[in-house]
């Protein structure tokens, strides 16, 4: 026996389409309309049909599809979670901060590209010493490969990756592992293609941004837009037992209730992490520089775990790289790192060139702990919205990698590592998709050329997103792996865990002075030394041993430390 409901506020009727046959449901309240099918159960495929507006009498799939087996367009399958025999009741789960998290994306990682195989990793990231493990999005789209924020279906699981089973097989194995699992949740737009749920009700609002129409987050109806998306969050927590989520930039979010809906959402987190007994962390990427949502709500916030600070990023990269080029014209001084590491934000009120206007406000250092910034020297976004998708390894000298390294593993913040950048990984991480309709392929085509055609870039050197050898050019080269970058990675994540004042989040306590192209960290009883330079240098200071350097002849010498050019050490 299984209950069908759907809301469909505005049709004057809707049909459960099962087995060639259309059954009659019945109106409730609040437009939910519901049928129950005595022999209806787990596997049984149906869709919905709408006697007016935007669906015709096209069969629809679920807006709340557990699985789609023959894609976006296809029928749904009822999918029942107590169907799959959990292995993980030990599992006490992972709190984020001093965590270490592992960004990758489930279609690249592997050569095969699915769950089965990506936890044939998991030892490997185990050893590593990282904590958690983001995916990229894995909720349904339309195509074989996609980078994942295109999804329509919310509450489904990408088929090609291994459906709802191959993912519960994933977040199972990595909890035996003693890895926790975050899931990144698209919740800001619908996909461009299969995006049949706006036929059901009013999901969308008359605004937009910059992926399409904006979610109706506090207009008429937006109670229930509201609860589908805080659904499919505790969905992935509670039916999936992942450990978190990250939320796509939330900054695109516009709710002009009293209570956001991030502030409900981490309500309801909060008392399902009470109810299952094991932390659950919310994760914003925000282009704010807003500190309001990562403040607990008897402050006046919305009481988030974390936020992404792309500051950090942005001064680590244009520090070690020297572009100065679009958002990274404010950055790149030893300054601006001493602001950061120090401060969370750079640009805090302050005056932001690429946005010709002031930007952000500051963190209260004192009261607001490091560990709610995550941190990184290469991202998925980073490295796949440039031209080419080159990582830094095209870029940087090796000695300068494993320096971006040193910084990002002994900051006050909570470190994100993206795959293969710990191994040296030289593959590119490029821009791909695979949308059969060819006027959508076209516009996606044309529209990726023209965005960098603006900063000079020739369109024929721009990789063709609906190219599959895009696709297959961004996959991971296991085999590619430098032994000596490893072992730097490695040691880093060992000695942040067994050294506590290398990831202490007291950011008031973060001291930072720079001179001649050398930076100074002192992290309570240890100093971080970083020779930026193409030139030996040797540095004043007093410490008891070298815990660890990036280079063999780094050596410590009475009251000297002598540093060969691009080097770190840890002191």
């Amino acid at each position: 026996m299984h209950e069908f409901r759907v809301w469909a506020p505005a049709a004057r009727g809707v049909a459960l389409s099962t087995g060639g046959t259309a059954l009659p449901m019945t109106s409730g309240d609040g437009g939910w309309w519901t049928l129950t099918l005595p022999d209806a159960g787990h596997g049984t495929r149906y869709g919905f049909v709408l006697d007016d507006g935007e669906g015709g009498g096209q069969v629809l799939p679920d807006p709340r599809s557990r699985r789609q087996p023959d894609g976006v367009h296809g029928l749904s399958q009822v999918y029942e979670h107590d169907a799959y025999t959990w292995n993980d009741r030990d599992w006490t789960g992972r709190q984020l901060p001093g965590s270490v998290i592992y960004e990758l994306h489930v279609g690249t990682f592997t050569p095969e590209g699915t769950f089965d195989a990506a936890i044939g990793k998991l030892p490997y990231l185990r050893d590593l010493g990282v904590d958690l493990v983001e995916l990229l999005p894995v909720n349904t789209f339309n195509g074989e490969w996609n980078w994942g924020y295109d999804g329509v279906g919310w509450h489904a699981v990408q088929e090609t990756y291994g459906g709802p089973d191959g993912l519960k097989r994933f977040v199972d194995a990595a909890h035996q592992a003693g890895l926790g699992v975050i899931i990144d949740a698209v919740y800001n737009h619908f996909g461009p293609s299969g995006a049949y749920t706006p036929a059901f009700g009013p999901y969308l609002s008359a605004g937009a941004n910059t992926w399409g129409r904006s979610l109706n987050l506090d207009e008429a109806d937006s109670g229930e837009v509201r609860a589908f998306i805080i659904d499919s969050a505790l969905q992935w927590l509670r039916d999936y037992h992942a450990d978190g989520l990250r939320l796509d930039a939330v900054h695109a979010l516009v709710d002009r209730g009293a209570t956001h809906l991030l502030e409900e959402l981490a309500v309801a987190v909060d008392a399902l992490s009470t109810a299952v007994g094991r932390p659950l962390s919310l994760i914003a990427e925000s282009d704010l520089n807003d500190a309001k949502l990562v403040t607990a709500r008897e402050a006046g916030g919305y009481g988030l775990h974390a936020q992404w600070d792309d500051d950090v990023h942005h001064a680590l990269h244009a520090l070690l790289t020297g572009e100065r080029q679009g958002y990274y014209g404010d950055f790149g001084s030893p300054t601006c790192f001493a602001k950061v590491w120090t401060e969370a934000f750079f640009h805090a009120g302050t005056w932001s060139s690429f946005r010709k206007r002031r930007h952000g406000r500051p963190v209260d250092t004192h009261r607001i702990p490091g560990h709610r910034f995550v941190v990184c020297l290469q991202n998925h976004d980073q490295i796949g919205n440039r031209a080419t998708g080159d990582r830094l390894t095209a870029t940087l000298s090796p000695g300068l990698l494993k320096v971006g390294a040193t910084l990002l593993l002994t900051s006050p913040f909570t470190p994100m590592l993206f795959m293969g950048e710990e191994f040296g990984a030289r593959t590119p991480w490029q821009f791909f998709t695979s949308h059969p309709e060819a006027s959508l392929a076209t516009a996606v085509r044309e529209g990726r050329r023209a965005e960098f055609a603006e900063h000079g870039w020739p369109p024929g050197d721009v990789p063709d997103p609906q190219d599959p050898a895009t696709f297959q050019r961004s996959h991971l080269d296991w085999s590619g792996q430098d032994p000596a970058m490893s072992a730097v990675y490695r040691a880093l994540i060992a000695l942040r865990k067994r050294h506590p004042a290398l990831s202490d989040p007291r950011l008031d306590l973060v001291e930072v002075t720079h001179d001649d192209g050398v930076l100074l960290i002192r992290r309570g009883p240890h100093v971080v030394v970083a020779n930026l330079t193409a030139d030996p240098r040797t540095v004043a200071l007093s410490a008891d041993c070298l815990l660890f350097s990036t280079d063999d002849t780094v050596v410590l010498q009475a009251d000297t430390l002598t540093m060969p050019p691009e080097s770190a050490a840890v002191l």
